[in-house]
Parts: structure tokens; sequence; C-alpha cells
């Protein structure tokens, strides 16, 4: 019974309750208690655990967790060897990457990444920093932020490396950006010898089809219409489905019944030009999973 069980880490903190949701979507309902780090799955064959995405890339790597999601960041900070098994492209606010940045107070002299020699530079990414500001050929003092970063400069530190999604605190901080040293996404990845393991190494595969197929659904929607024969050619050269537009003959004759898969954001500018083009009846419906 215990090879039949996987040890899941789960991500505490600004990616929970996305990873949460997408869990969800994916068809896994977690349950989460504020007392305890040990969720309820309902999937008798996960175990799962919160921890900081900081930390299970080790635990990871150790094999005290078969497997987790955390950032790509942290696993090139921790600089651990585990097994990727799928890129999931989503953070805190959206579906974009994030941005490690080098940052500087608006009025710092320092403009270029040559002008951080011999600086101060504060950040939660020490290892990573340290490594690329070397290849760079740049020697700096760089230490470890506990928090507040973007308060640091310029009397605590000269420079900060921060993550950023949009800009905003930054902006805010009044904080310039003088380089990106790394874009990140969530990583699934797995122990190197539980992937060894062929029933872990097939239930990750599942958990991953399934959370891949949730992400991509985020951003698609599927919209049916009805359309009048004559109209038919013109309606299906403004569609632009994953696959050819399902196509069914209506009871009334010369009327057709059509359904796609698109991305929402094409919708507003569609359905116009889909109504000019001779379709009525539309119905737009939000999507679970889309797996190609």
């Amino acid at each position: 019974m215990k090879d039949k069980v996987l040890k899941l880490g789960l991500p505490k903190g600004s990616l929970q309750e996305t990873t949460l949701k997408l869990f969800k979507k994916a068809g896994y309902n977690i349950h989460v208690s504020h007392r305890s780090y040990y969720p309820v799955i309902d999937d008798e064959e996960i175990s799962g655990m919160l921890l900081r995405a900081q930390e299970i890339p080790v635990y990871v790597e150790k094999g005290y967790l078969d497997c987790g999601l955390t950032g790509y960041d942290w696993i090139l900070e921790q600089d651990v060897d585990v097994v990727e098994v799928a890129e999931l492209r989503y953070a805190k606010e959206g579906f974009r990457p994030v941005r490690w940045v080098i940052a500087v107070p608006e009025d710092s002299p320092i403009k270029t990444l040559e002008d951080l020699q011999g600086k101060r530079i504060a950040t939660e990414l020490v290892g990573y920093t340290k490594r690329y500001l070397k290849s760079k050929g740049i020697k700096a003092e760089v230490y470890f932020s506990w928090g507040a970063t973007e308060v640091k400069p310029p009397y605590l530190a000269d420079a900060i490396v921060d993550l950023t999604e949009t800009g905003t605190s930054l902006k805010a901080n009044k904080l310039r950006v003088i380089e990106t040293i790394l874009e990140s996404t969530t990583r699934f990845i797995a122990n190197k010898n539980a992937w060894k393991n062929s029933w872990k190494q097939k239930k990750m595969q599942d958990i991953a089809i399934l959370l891949q197929g949730a992400l991509l659904a985020e951003e698609k929607v599927g919209l049916k219409m009805n359309v009048p024969k004559d109209s038919l050619k013109k309606v299906l050269s403004l569609l632009n489905s994953l696959h050819s537009p399902t196509i069914s003959q209506l009871y009334d004759e010369g009327w057709y019944a059509v359904e796609v898969i698109i991305n929402e954001k094409r919708v507003r500018e569609l359905l116009p030009k889909l109504k000019d083009a001779g379709a009525s009846g539309f119905v737009e419906y939000p999507l679970n999973k889309v797996i190609p």
C-alpha cells in the first residue's frame, strides 16, 4: 500500500490559492484547514503537504516528497537535480511568467549592470543572483533580504533583485528596472527515484495532463451558434478553433449548428462579425479542461 501513495508538495503562500483553484478545475478537490499543513485531497492515492515554494525543490530532490509544484526560479536558486514533469504557465496574478529584475532608485546614478561593481544588492534570490553577476564579471555584495525588499534602497542597499509580475510595486516605491535576470513559471517536478517507479510516474503524468488541460481551459471558451446554409462558408472563415469546427445539420432544413473552442479574448471582436455574417442563437460557455 505504501508504494501506492504519491507524496505531493503544494506551494503555500502567494501561489496557494491559484494552485488549489487549478487543481479543482483539473478534478481534484483539496480542503485546507487553517491550522494544518496537510490538506485533504479527494484522491486516496495522493498525500499532500503545504510548504513554501522555496523549500519544495530541496525536499523533492532528497526524496522527502515524490513531486511538487514550485517556481523555476526556486529550482535554479536551490540548484537541485530533479525531473521536470511539466511547465505550468501561471502565477499569482495571471498567466504570464514572473520576472526577477535588478532595480535601483529612480534618481540612482546606476544605469547599467556594470555600474553595480562593488555595490550592495539585497534579494531573496541570493544564490542565483551571485552566479548571474559572476557570469557577467560583476563583483558585488549580495545579501539575503527577509522581505520588504523594495524599501532597502538607498540606505540599506544600492540595488535590489526582486520578483515582479506587473511592476506596480516597484513603481510605487520609486524604483527603476535596469535589467531582467530571469523569467520564471510554475513547474511540476519529481524526485528522480520516484520517477523510476512506474506507478508513480504514471500517476504524475496523469496529474500533469489534467493540470495542463485545466490551465489551457482558462484562456478558452466554447461557442455555439446557428448558421443558415448560405452563410456557412463566410462564418467558418471567421473561426479559428483547436481543430475544425463541429458542424451538424439542424431539424430546420438549410440551417446548421456550429460549435468551436476559441480564445476567450477573441469572442468580443468575433461575435458582431459572426452576427453580421448571418449566424445567430449564440451560446458561450466556460470550460474546465481542454486537452488537445
